[in-house]
C-alpha cells in the first residue's frame, strides 16, 4: 500500500530488527535472545499488514493491539540487549528510536479510533 507511513515504517523496522538478529547471532553466539527479538520486532510489521485486510474495524483494533504490544515488547528486549552488552548503547539508541516512533504512531491511531467510536 503506497503512502502508509506506519506500513512502510515498521517493514524497514523488520529489516533492521532481522539485520541486528543476524549480527547478534553471529558475531555474539547468542540463540536465545536474538531469536525473542527478532520474533517480536517482525510480528510488529506483520501485523500492521494484517490490519489492511481486516475484515471489521473490530478486527482492525485487535491487530493494531497486537502490533502495539509487540513493539513494547520489542522495546523491552532491545533494553536488555543493550544493557546486558550483547549490542553497544549507540546500536541500541538509533533501534530504541526507530521502536518509540512506531509505537507513538499506533498509540495515536488506537486513541483516534477510540475518540470516533465514543
Amino acid at each position: 500500500m503506497k503512502n502508509n507511513i506506519l506500513l512502510e515504517k515498521s517493514y524497514k523496522f523488520s529489516i533492521r530488527i532481522i539485520r541486528l538478529y543476524q549480527h547478534i547471532l553471529n558475531l555474539k553466539k547468542e540463540y536465545v535472545l536474538s531469536k525473542q527479538i527478532l520474533r517480536s520486532g517482525t510480528s510488529i510489521g506483520a501485523n500492521i499488514e494484517e490490519t489492511i485486510g481486516a475484515q471489521s474495524i473490530k478486527d482492525f483494533k485487535a491487530r493494531l493491539s497486537i502490533a502495539y504490544r509487540e513493539a513494547r515488547e520489542t522495546s523491552y528486549w532491545l533494553r536488555l540487549l543493550r544493557d546486558s552488552d550483547y549490542i553497544t548503547d549507540k546500536q541500541a539508541e538509533s533501534v530504541l528510536k526507530d521502536c518509540e516512533e512506531l509505537l507513538k504512531i499506533i498509540g495515536k491511531i488506537q486513541k483516534t479510533l477510540k475518540i470516533r467510536n465514543s
